[in-house]
């Protein structure tokens, strides 16, 4: 009896783990819009969509982590293959978080939402703005591993901790004025918390995009010396 017909395509099986990724991240963005949309709109709906999503994710995670470890055993790994799969490994572990997140969100749109008429922070539909516009940009870098894009991510990680500390000040300030509205407000508190976590793994799935495509350490400020503006053309090089 033939053997069976060994895989040995080291392209075909990163195909697939990238495959994986990209429709995990796809996933999770989604999942992040619908929970930031419940928390504006306090639409429990939504959030229970965010919280049936959540199983999916996790169980995305697990199948990225095991293709990603047959793909290390089968030896034999250029550079670039090597930075592919450890990147993969953490992109993944971010993205989970990022689902975790996303239901944390999601729950503090249903507290909101048995409070009644509650007044939003200001500063909360532009700090889910660009949260947004950081997630849709990692998937973007992942997407077409496009160096640009991720160094923007990188850039607007320092908009959205100044966002939260605007939030974080005016919530403070009105909970002293009147203390009837310590809950609604601790509950924003919250929301703004979720949201920087959000970007922060953002920012860290950045990272491992400038590690996987050009071989750039820049975490823990590793590249801080560097004006990402001016590095742009060196990095295309």
């Amino acid at each position: 009896m033939a053997a069976a017909p060994k895989i040995n395509s080291e392209g075909v099986f990163q195909g697939v783990l990238m495959n994986y990724l990209v429709s995990q991240a796809r996933t999770v963005e989604a999942t992040i819009n619908r929970s930031l949309s419940a928390v504006l709109d306090r639409n429990e709906r939504l959030a229970s969509e965010v919280f049936l999503t959540e199983p999916r994710i996790n169980e995305m995670e697990i199948v990225i982590d095991e293709h990603a470890v047959r793909l290390l055993r089968q030896g034999s790994l250029q550079d670039t293959d090597v930075r592919l799969i450890v990147a993969s490994l953490k992109i993944n572990n971010d993205l989970e978080r990022m689902g975790d997140l996303a239901v944390n969100l999601g729950e503090r749109a249903v507290s909101l939402a048995a409070m009644g008429e509650v007044q939003s922070p200001v500063e909360l539909e532009p700090m889910t703005v660009a949260v947004r516009a950081m997630v849709s940009k990692c998937l973007g870098a992942l997407i077409y591993q496009n160096v640009d894009l991720a160094i923007q991510v990188l850039e607007s990680d320092d908009l959205v901790d100044h966002y939260r500390d605007r939030l974080f000040e005016s919530l403070l300030a009105k909970i002293a004025e009147n203390s009837a509205l310590a809950a609604p407000n601790l509950q924003f508190v919250l929301v703004s918390r979720h949201l920087e976590r959000i970007a922060d793994h953002a920012t860290n799935i950045a990272e491992d995009i400038l590690f996987w495509v050009r071989g750039l350490e820049v975490r823990h400020g590793r590249g801080k010396e560097l004006d990402a503006r001016s590095e742009t053309s060196a990095l295309r090089a």
